[in-house]
C-alpha cells in the first residue's frame, strides 16, 4: 500500500482546522475529610477564595480557608453523600446568584434556586455575592423618604432611600410585622422588595408568603429563604444573595428595599 504525501498533508490540515483549542482550565482535588458540612480538600492549587467548587451529585461548595497543603470549603446543601476520595473541581467562578425581573414574585433559596414549586426561573443574568461597594463620591445623598405606611415611623423617625435602619425588640413584639407592612406599602410605588428570611421556621416563612399574596405585594417582592433546617453555609450566604439581587435594581436606577429577618 502506497501513501500519497499530498493526501496525508491534506488530512493533517483538516485535522488541525477541526481541532477545538478552547479547553476548559479546571483544577481538580480530592476530599480528605468531611465534618458537619466542612470539607477538607487536597490538590486545589489554583483555587480562589470564595470560588465555587463542584462536588459529585451536582452539589456545590465555597472555598474559604486556603492553606498551603489543603483547602477548607463549606458545602452549600446536603453533604451526606460526600466522602473521602471524592473528586472536587474548580469552576473558575466566584459564588454568584441569578438576578433580574424574573425573580420577582418567587421564593428562592440562598443560591437563587426556586423552592416555591412554580417552575424554573429564566433569570436575565447573575451577579457575584462579593462586589466592591461604590465609593463615597459615587453615592448620592439621602434626600427621598421611604414611606413605611406607619405614621409613627414616617413622622418621628423617617427612613430615607439609601439609608439603613435597625429594628430591635424582644420576641413577639411585632418586628416582622413592621417589615411586612412596609413591603405591602411599597405596592405601586416602583420600589422592589427583597425579604431575606434567615434561620426562621419554614412555617413562619410560609405565613409571610401567604400574607404578601393576600395583599397583592408578592409581585414586587423576592423572598430569599434560608430556614432553620438549611445548612449553616446557606444561612451564611443568604444576606449576600439578597443584597446582590437588590443591587441589580440599584444599577438600573431603581429603588430596592432589602429586609433581613432576623
Amino acid at each position: 500500500m502506497q501513501l500519497n504525501s499530498a493526501e496525508i498533508s491534506d488530512l493533517i490540515k483538516k485535522r488541525i482546522e477541526s481541532f477545538d483549542g478552547a479547553t476548559e482550565a479546571r483544577t481538580e482535588g480530592t476530599v480528605v475529610g468531611v465534618t458537619d458540612g466542612i470539607v477538607r480538600i487536597h490538590g486545589l492549587a489554583d483555587v480562589m477564595s470564595g470560588e465555587m467548587l463542584e462536588f459529585p451529585g451536582n452539589t456545590f461548595g465555597m472555598a474559604l480557608n486556603l492553606e498551603r497543603d489543603s483547602v477548607g470549603a463549606v458545602v452549600l446543601g446536603a453533604y451526606q453523600h460526600i466522602s473521602e476520595g471524592d473528586k472536587v473541581k474548580c469552576t473558575g467562578r466566584i459564588l454568584e446568584v441569578p438576578t433580574g425581573e424574573a425573580l420577582l414574585g418567587r421564593v428562592v433559596d440562598s443560591l437563587g434556586r426556586p423552592i416555591d414549586g412554580k417552575g424554573d426561573i429564566n433569570a436575565e443574568g447573575s451577579s457575584p455575592i462579593e462586589k466592591v461597594a461604590p465609593g463615597v463620591i459615587a453615592r448620592q445623598s439621602v434626600d427621598e423618604p421611604l414611606q413605611s405606611g406607619l405614621k409613627s415611623i414616617d413622622a418621628m423617625i423617617p427612613v430615607g432611600r439609601g439609608q439603613r435602619e435597625l429594628i430591635i425588640g424582644d420576641r413577639q413584639t411585632g418586628k416582622t410585622a413592621i417589615a411586612i407592612d412596609t413591603i405591602i406599602n411599597q405596592k405601586n410605588t416602583g420600589v422592589k422588595c427583597i425579604y431575606v428570611a434567615i434561620g426562621q421556621k419554614a412555617s413562619s416563612i410560609a405565613n409571610v408568603v401567604r400574607k404578601l399574596e393576600e395583599h397583592g405585594a408578592l409581585d414586587h417582592t423576592i423572598i430569599v429563604a434560608a430556614s432553620a433546617s438549611d445548612s449553616a453555609a446557606l444561612q451564611f450566604i443568604a444576606p449576600y444573595a439578597g443584597c446582590s439581587m437588590g443591587e441589580y435594581f440599584r444599577d438600573k436606577g431603581e429603588d430596592a428595599l432589602i429586609i433581613y429577618d432576623d
